[in-house]
């Protein structure tokens, strides 16, 4: 089995930066807060519900998380880093930029409502493919969320998700990698097959 290295190592922090850990929570549905632009990582965004969260979206680099609380207040969703993460306040300086900023946001946000959807509907090895697509970065490194998130995610089940990321791994498209700071499960190449 093949094995790539990864480097993950982060610049310092810059002023009002936030660094996440995976696991972490950014914020609670409900909750004041700032809007933030998820500058490195992937956040869980989930809606509040009686029997507990449920999936409602994905933020990944470049998206803005938590605008809605410059209108109402306060956040509509609860946030949690999937992967390591690293956010910076928004809107970001000139007023300017930050209505270009937003406009782009709104345009991205509006074709990962459309990702998202793809996820929860097809064939079982499309939906996680389509994830690990939505995931991966340029260079191909790709952190999964763990099984049960990405379970949740793609709404199938646990063992389904294991079966089919055995089976990338099997078929190359995806080569186990060592990432600092990510369990061995979890860091891969995406070759971009299948």
């Amino acid at each position: 089995m093949a094995f790539f290295t990864v480097d993950r190592k982060t610049p310092a922090n810059s002023a009002g930066r936030r660094q996440l850990a995976c696991g972490e929570t950014l914020h609670a549905a409900g909750e004041e807060g700032l809007a933030w632009r998820l500058q490195r990582g992937v956040l869980r965004l989930d809606s509040p519900h009686a029997d507990g969260r449920r999936f409602a979206s994905l933020a990944i680099a470049g998206d803005i998380v938590g605008c809605e609380t410059l209108l109402f207040g306060v956040y509509t969703f609860s946030a949690g880093a999937l992967t390591d993460c690293e956010l910076s306040p928004w809107p970001e300086g000139d007023p300017a930029q930050a209505g270009e900023s937003l406009l782009a946001s709104l345009a991205r946000a509006q074709q990962r409502a459309a990702e998202i959807l793809a996820l929860r509907g097809g064939q079982a090895v499309d939906r996680v493919l389509g994830l690990v697509r939505l995931l991966a970065e340029g260079d191909g490194r790709v952190v999964l969320p763990m099984r049960q998130e990405i379970a949740e995610i793609t709404d199938l089940r646990f063992e389904t998700i294991s079966r089919i990321v055995k089976q990338l791994e099997r078929s190359g498209v995806l080569v186990p990698a060592r990432i600092a700071g990510v369990h061995a499960t979890r860091g891969f190449r995406y070759l971009g097959q299948g």
